[in-house]
């Protein structure tokens, strides 16, 4: 059961690439073209400027990740396990669903999700700015891990597994492989920042992601709702 979670959290992040490229092409941008004059002029010196920024915003999902896992973990140690185990699952593919509607194109509503973090990333935001030009891997490390609390209905859906997850490890290890799924999509993008844009806007791989990740949302609810056979 836990393995089949770590690989939807692993495959959700792949297939919300193309919201990752969408949402966070702006940061991508700004994080590459504000590296020294030398390093953006050869893609073997930007790389593992990409890496460390990446690394970071995965740093920051797996330490919220565990939050919210300890935190699920510590509910269901006050109830009956079973039913509130079995909820937080139905939430976290209901979750999906809205997600995948939203990659599709279909229906905007997770937007209203997103907001509920603007209040957190306006406080976080110009602390960027002070880490600006990044002169080394362990500043844009750092630029990273701010980077990780930027308001995202892709990062709250992954959550609310992370709090089904049934401890902090477990949390974490679902934003791990959240944040590993999300990786080739904005390496590459940090490198082809033009033309992974322009991928992301073409409205049948969107509507693909989305279908796919829908699916993995309602596979999610038979998932939850078995258990009590089980």
């Amino acid at each position: 059961m836990m393995e089949s979670i770590y690989l939807t959290a692993l495959m959700v992040g792949l297939l919300g690439g193309v919201h990752c490229l969408g949402m966070c092409g702006g940061v991508v941008g700004s994080l590459t073209f504000n590296l020294k004059p030398e390093v953006q002029l050869s893609w073997w010196r930007m790389f593992p400027y990409q890496l460390s920024y990446n690394a970071g915003r995965i740093t920051s999902y797996v330490i919220i990740g565990a939050i919210f896992g300890f935190l699920g973990n510590s509910l269901i140690s006050l109830a009956a396990f079973l039913p509130l185990q079995q909820t937080l699952q139905v939430i976290a593919g209901l979750f999906m669903i809205v997600l995948g509607l939203y990659l599709g194109g279909w229906w905007n509503g997770i937007v209203v999700v997103e907001r509920l973090g603007q209040g957190i990333w306006k406080q976080l935001a110009p602390l960027t700015k002070k880490m600006m030009p990044v002169q080394n891997f362990y500043q844009a490390w750092l630029y990273g891990l701010i980077w990780g609390w930027l308001p995202c209905g892709l990062v709250y859906s992954m959550l609310i597994m992370a709090l089904s997850a049934g401890g902090a490890m477990e949390g974490g290890l679902v934003m791990l492989a959240f944040g590993i799924g999300t990786l080739p999509n904005l390496l590459l993008m940090g490198s082809f920042a033009f033309f992974f844009t322009k991928l992301s806007r073409t409205l049948w791989i969107r509507r693909l992601a989305g279908a796919l990740v829908i699916i993995m949302g309602v596979v999610q609810l038979y998932l939850a709702f078995t258990i009590q056979l089980s």
